[in-house]
């Protein structure tokens, strides 16, 4: 048993259209590392040329934002689940 990743709709087509991916890792960063090696195409659409989650991704673990955790380096186990949340921006003003 690993950690699984949940993936976004609009990240789907980069996994084989999968809802949730199985991977190995005993941190965030490892997981989401696990993720991008199984699936390369989805890398670029998480990470910025410098590795860095793009600013647009939220990432949480066990429905905990991994911000006010360690982050990247916050600690993963079997069973545990990664949510990855891209931001919703947009909308009208009524007047």
């Amino acid at each position: 048993m690993g950690v699984w990743i949940e993936i976004p709709s609009a990240l789907k087509q980069y996994v084989n259209n999968q809802d949730e991916v199985e991977v190995d890792g005993s941190s965030v960063e490892e997981a989401l590392d696990s993720l991008c090696t199984q699936f390369t195409e989805i890398k670029p659409n998480l990470f910025d040329e410098n590795g860095i989650v793009r600013n647009f991704i939220n990432v949480y673990l066990n429905d905990d934002d991994i911000r006010y955790a360690d982050g990247m380096n916050s600690a993963v186990k079997d069973g545990d689940s990664i949510q990855i949340v891209p931001s919703v921006a947009g909308g009208s003003v009524y007047s």
